[in-house]
């Protein structure tokens, strides 16, 4: 990079932490520290929940991966908007009223404390798991550029964010949040404004978007149903629907973040407005993704994105490979410039014929890809040989202007930040109200409280650091993250479901069919016998059926009304 780009890079990383610094001096107590004494309006609540879910996966590997399959991810967000509507009516008006710091609280008053430990402990999991992989995200970027260790260079990401989540707690994460997605947009935009202008002379964004479609990378719906089919407007819809509604109505990173605002009324103009922007937003970052795919196509693609790896195993047999590779790319910016101007022409044979000639050629281009992965594995059996992640970062860092670059990596630093502060902040909460609080220690003044949050915030930022030490080898990373989430979203969600809606079943009842449900969640992935968006709808239906069953063959006295009995 250039010292233009340092520049700005350094300049916007320390000026959001000293921004997120300054914003929570004055914080003496957990009301301060976990719910901003609940003062947020609703337009902050909005822009911390996306800031909270758009982490810097979400802006470095969502392009790489409409790059790869094109858009139909998108349909994994169709069940969101729906979703935002049954938690607004079912979820907030509950928290609100109970003004519980975190959503397992509530689960203690209607089964036992062995459930809301249990509720809490799966949530604990399953997001220092995921906090774990947004951490080795934007690493990946400084390791790529600079040729760093990536170990260290977790290390080095996770200590500067550490800095301003535990001295600034909730309102450091809500206003720097605001913040970075301003600088977040504005840079996004640059980008894929940049894409359509460095394409060749008298290509416009409307040919880019007829040869995208040519090229079957702006699929956004598909219709055909195939329980293992990843992505398609039914397991978006109905997998997509149940993993938003238990995302954002059981999992503490976003319930701590609408329960700051001031009303349930602002709490749920921010929810809704999410349902309305998340679709749109993702479908714009996924069409920059489809946009860089054409650019490649007019210009040479590398073989490989990650050309800190590939420099790893240079050697006689992968130059022949590039050589081989950079011929079928030839071919493919002749047949792209003919495909355009028979589009243009409207020369439906024409048409056809450069299609086909264009699909062959990256078929053919995507073989030889195949067989210089297999050398780098060989070569290397260490190496990480997915470059998805790679992808819209080697676009930026090699075509972008100087500024602009420094600027771009700047915002996938800032998207990391926003999320992952957001993941430690409600790990926190959960463990010093749910567990540490509860069982440990339950007369402590509210100081002491206090300052055992900012301690936890620290340890378990620690934690995901080392997690982020094992996030090399699981590919995609946009898709790493949502499977872990739903090996556990849909049974926390069933206990959820079953709390407000099943009155007659008790603790005792849930807990076990928590505990199973969760145990066949985990077979049915391992046995890969449908995609992991399903995985949300089965994991509460099973709890939901299990907990009647359960309770059907308990003793009648106790399953007429809720269990109330605390940790024995």
């Amino acid at each position: 990079m250039s010292v233009a780009d340092w520049i700005v890079l350094g300049g916007t990383l320390i000026g959001i932490i000293l921004y997120g610094i300054w914003k929570s001096r004055g914080q003496k107590d957990m009301a301060g520290y976990f719910l901003d004494n609940q003062s947020m309006p609703w337009y902050i609540v909005l822009l911390s929940i996306i800031g909270t879910q758009a982490s810097a996966i979400t802006f470095l590997s969502a392009p790489g991966q409409a790059y790869t399959d094109g858009m139909r991810f998108v349909q994994y967000y169709f069940g969101l908007p729906l979703a935002m509507v049954v938690i607004c009516i079912a979820f907030v008006p509950i928290y609100h009223k109970l003004k519980v710091f975190t959503a397992y609280e509530y689960l203690e008053g209607r089964f036992d404390c062995k459930t809301r430990t249990f509720t809490a402990i799966l949530f604990l999991v399953q997001r220092a798991l995921s906090t774990g992989i947004s951490i080795y995200a934007p690493a990946i970027i400084l390791s790529s550029l600079l040729g760093w260790n990536i170990y260290w260079t977790n290390v080095i990401m996770g200590g500067l964010l550490i800095i301003y989540t535990v001295s600034g707690g909730t309102r450091a994460v809500s206003y720097t949040q605001t913040l970075q997605l301003v600088i977040i947009f504005v840079g996004m935009f640059l980008a894929g404004w940049m894409v359509v202008h460095l394409l060749p002379d008298g290509i416009g964004f409307n040919d880019a978007l007829k040869v995208a479609g040519k090229m079957n990378k702006l699929n956004v719906i598909v219709t055909d149903f195939d329980w293992k089919d990843k992505y398609n407007i039914w397991s978006g819809l109905v997998g997509g629907f149940f993993l938003a509604l238990s995302y954002f109505g059981t999992d503490q990173s976003q319930v701590g973040r609408y329960l700051t605002a001031k009303s349930v009324t602002e709490s749920r103009l921010g929810l809704l407005m999410n349902g309305l922007v998340k679709v749109p937003m993702q479908f714009l970052i996924l069409l920059l993704g489809s946009m860089v795919f054409v650019f490649y196509l007019y210009f040479r693609a590398p073989i490989f994105f990650n050309e800190a790896q590939l420099s790893k195993v240079e050697g006689p047999a992968l130059q022949q490979l590039r050589a081989e590779y950079n011929s079928f790319n030839q071919v493919k910016q002749e047949q792209v410039r003919a495909l355009s101007s028979a589009i243009k022409n409207k020369d439906n044979a024409g048409v056809e014929m450069a299609q086909q000639k264009l699909q062959a050629a990256e078929a053919n281009a995507m073989k030889v890809r195949t067989t210089a992965i297999d050398y780098i594995k060989k070569a290397d059996p260490a190496a990480d040989t997915n470059d998805t992640n790679y992808i819209f970062l080697h676009f930026v860092v090699n075509n972008l202007p100087k500024g602009l670059v420094g600027l771009l990596i700047a915002i996938i630093f800032l998207a990391a930040w926003g999320s992952i502060a957001a993941a430690l902040n409600s790990l926190a909460s959960t463990t010093v109200i749910d567990i540490y609080k509860r069982q440990f220690r339950p007369t402590a003044p509210d100081e002491h409280y206090f300052k055992a949050s900012r301690w936890w915030t620290f340890i378990w930022g620690l934690f995901c650091i080392v997690v982020a030490q094992f996030a090399s080898k699981l590919g995609s990373l946009i898709e790493a993250v949502n499977v872990l989430g739903s090996l556990f979203y849909g049974v926390i969600l069933g206990i959820f479901l079953v709390a407000f809606y099943c009155k007659r079943i008790g603790g005792t009842a849930v807990f076990w069919a928590a505990i199973v449900a969760e145990i066949l969640v985990i077979i049915v992935f391992i046995t890969n016998i449908v995609s992991f968006l399903w995985l949300n709808a089965i994991g509460c239906l099973l709890v939901i059926v299990l907990a009647w069953i359960i309770q059907l063959l308990q003793p009648a006295h106790n399953g007429m009304k809720p269990v109330q009995s605390g940790c024995q």
